[in-house]
C-alpha cells in the first residue's frame, strides 16, 4: 500500500483551527490496511460543543441578515473550489472510507459540487407569501433561518452527506456544526478547509470525535436549533427522541432494507444492469438505498438469478484506489465481522441456495476488511437476512407470483426509504410504485439521489426531506407571520 503521511487535523470553530479543549486525540485507520494510521484529529467532548455553538450563534445574525446574493455568491464559489480540487478529495475518499474511485469516490465529489450550485442557485427563493385581506390589511408571511444547525454524518458517503445538509443550511440563512464520522473524517475536514475559505468567521464549524461524546453533547444543547442526522435507525430513535424532548427540530435519513422488484417482461441485460446498481454492490453494500431484496417473477427466476451471477462475478473486489476496482473495503472490523455473521447466518437457513459467494474467489492482497459480493436464492421474507439492514454486499433474492403478493411482501418491513420496480408495461410499474411504502421509488432504473428531488422515508427510515428546495425550506427555514393594519 502506498504511504500516507498520517498528518494531524483539526477542528474548525469560529473560523479558526483548533484542538479539543481536552487535549485528546484519535487515530483514523484505513479500512483498506487495518494495520496502517493515516491520520489523527481532536477527540472533542461536551465543553467543545459549547464553544462551537457560541461560535455559530455569534456568526448567525449577521449571516442571517445577508442579501440572499451574497450567501449565493459564496457558495458558488465554494462550488468551484471543491469542483478544482475533485480529484484530490476523491482519492482521500477513497483512503478515507475504502470506496472505490471510480465507481464512488469520484461520482460522490460530483455530486457534492452540484449540490452547492443548485443550493447556491436557489437561495433567493426562500421566500414568503402574502395574503389577499382587502385594502386595510397587509397580511404577509417571512421564511426565517432556525438559526443554529448540528449536522451530524455517517462513513459510508460523508462527502455526499455533508451536500445533502450543508449547502441548504447555509443557503437558507443558517449557521452550522458539522460532526464528522469519527472513522471516516479526514474528507470532511478537507471540505471544510475549502468551504472556509469564503465564509465568515463561525458560519460553519467543524468537530471531530465519537458520537457518544461529541455527537450526543450537539443533541442536548440547547444552544442548537435543528439536528440533521443521517446514520442508522437505532441511533436515529435515539437522536430523535432526546432532540424532541427540548423541542428542537430535526430531520432523520434513516436505514432501510429496499425491495427491488422485476416482472416478468423484463428479464433483459439491461434490466440486470440496473438491478446490479440498485444493489450499491459498488459501494460494498454501505448504503441505505440498497436494493437488497431482490423479487423475481417465478417464470423468469433462474435466467435473471444466472444473469445477475454472470455480472457480479466479474467485478473486482480490491484496493479503491486501483481504476480497475468496482468495489473497495468495508469501513471497519466491526462492520465486516456483523456482514460476516449474516451471510453466515443466511446460509444455514433451511433451504437458502448460494447462487454467488465472491469470497471463494477473493484475492485482494491488502490487509484490509474487504467483503466479496454474496447472492443468496430462494429466500423466505420473514428471515433475518431479509428484514435486517446489514449494510454490505449480500443480496437476499425472492421469488414471487402476483402483483399483489410482491407488494405485500416489499410493504412488510419496518423501513420504507428506497424501492425499485422494472417492467416494460408502464401502467403496471406505476401502479406497483404508487403501491410501495417507501419515500423514493424509480421506475427502470436503480441509480442514485437526483439533486433537486426531495428525498427522505417513510416509516422508521427517518423524517423529513433533504437535496430539494422543498427540503430546504422545510426542513431549515420557519414561518412567521405579520398583520399590518393600513390606513
Amino acid at each position: 500500500m502506498t504511504e500516507h503521511n498520517p498528518t494531524p487535523k483539526k477542528m474548525l470553530i469560529g473560523g479558526e483551527w483548533v484542538e479539543a479543549l481536552g487535549g485528546e486525540r484519535f487515530d483514523i485507520v484505513t479500512p483498506i490496511d487495518r494495520n496502517q494510521v493515516i491520520g489523527s484529529a481532536p477527540r472533542a467532548r461536551e465543553a467543545d460543543a459549547d464553544r462551537a455553538v457560541a461560535a455559530a450563534r455569534a456568526a448567525f445574525p449577521a449571516w442571517a441578515a445577508l442579501h440572499f446574493t451574497e450567501r449565493q455568491k459564496m457558495l458558488l464559489k465554494i462550488a468551484d473550489a471543491l469542483e478544482a480540487d475533485a480529484e484530490n478529495l476523491a482519492q482521500l475518499t477513497a483512503l478515507d472510507t475504502g470506496n472505490a474511485l471510480r465507481t464512488q469516490a469520484r461520482p460522490e465529489c460530483k455530486v457534492l459540487v452540484d449540490l452547492f450550485r443548485y443550493f447556491g442557485g436557489i437561495a433567493g427563493e426562500v421566500k414568503g407569501t402574502t395574503l389577499p385581506a382587502g385594502d386595510n390589511q397587509l397580511n404577509y408571511t417571512r421564511r426565517q433561518p432556525l438559526g443554529v444547525v448540528a449536522g451530524i454524518l455517517p462513513w459510508n458517503s460523508p462527502l455526499m452527506i455533508a451536500g445533502f445538509k450543508t449547502p441548504a443550511a447555509l443557503a437558507a440563512g443558517n449557521t452550522m456544526i458539522l460532526k464528522a464520522a469519527e472513522d471516516a473524517p479526514l474528507t470532511v475536514i478537507r471540505m471544510v478547509e475549502i468551504c472556509e475559505q469564503f465564509l465568515p468567521a463561525g458560519v460553519l464549524n467543524l468537530v471531530t470525535g465519537y458520537g457518544q461524546e461529541i455527537g450526543e453533547a450537539l443533541v442536548q444543547h440547547q444552544g442548537v436549533d435543528k439536528v440533521s442526522f443521517t446514520g442508522s435507525t437505532l441511533v436515529g430513535r435515539h437522536v430523535a427522541s432526546v432532540a424532541g424532548a427540548r423541542l428542537a427540530h430535526s430531520s432523520m435519513e434513516l436505514g432501510g432494507k429496499s425491495p427491488s422488484i422485476v416482472f416478468p417482461d423484463s428479464c433483459t441485460d439491461d434490466v440486470v444492469d440496473q438491478v446490479l446498481l440498485a444493489t450499491r454492490f459498488a459501494r460494498q453494500g454501505q448504503s441505505c438505498t440498497s436494493g437488497s431484496r431482490l423479487f423475481l417473477h417465478k417464470d423468469i427466476y433462474e435466467d435473471f438469478v444466472n444473469r445477475l451471477v454472470k455480472k457480479v462475478s466479474a467485478l473486482k473486489v480490491g484496493d479503491p484506489r486501483d481504476e480497475a476496482t468496482d468495489i473497495g473495503a468495508v469501513i471497519n472490523k466491526k462492520q465486516y465481522d456483523r456482514i460476516a455473521d449474516y451471510i453466515a447466518e443466511g446460509k444455514a437457513e433451511a433451504g437458502v441456495e448460494i447462487a454467488y459467494d465472491g469470497a471463494e474467489s477473493l484475492d485482494v492482497g491488502e490487509p484490509g476488511f474487504f467483503h466479496a459480493p454474496v447472492i443468496l436464492s430462494r429466500v423466505k421474507n420473514d428471515w433475518r437476512i431479509a428484514q435486517e439492514e446489514i449494510f454490505g454486499p449480500v443480496l437476499s433474492v425472492i421469488p414471487w407470483e402476483t402483483e399483489d403478493e410482491v407488494v405485500e411482501m416489499a410493504n412488510d418491513s419496518h423501513y420504507g426509504l428506497a424501492a425499485f420496480v422494472f417492467s416494460k408495461n408502464i401502467d403496471a410499474a406505476l401502479k406497483t410504485a404508487h403501491r410501495i411504502d417507501s419515500g423514493w421509488v424509480q421506475v427502470n432504473q436503480g441509480g442514485g439521489q437526483v439533486v433537486g428531488q426531495a428525498y427522505g422515508g417513510f416509516k422508521t427510515s427517518g423524517i423529513g426531506r433533504e437535496v430539494s428546495l422543498e427540503g430546504m425550506l422545510e426542513g431549515f427555514t420557519q414561518i412567521k407571520q405579520i398583520n399590518v393594519k393600513l390606513g
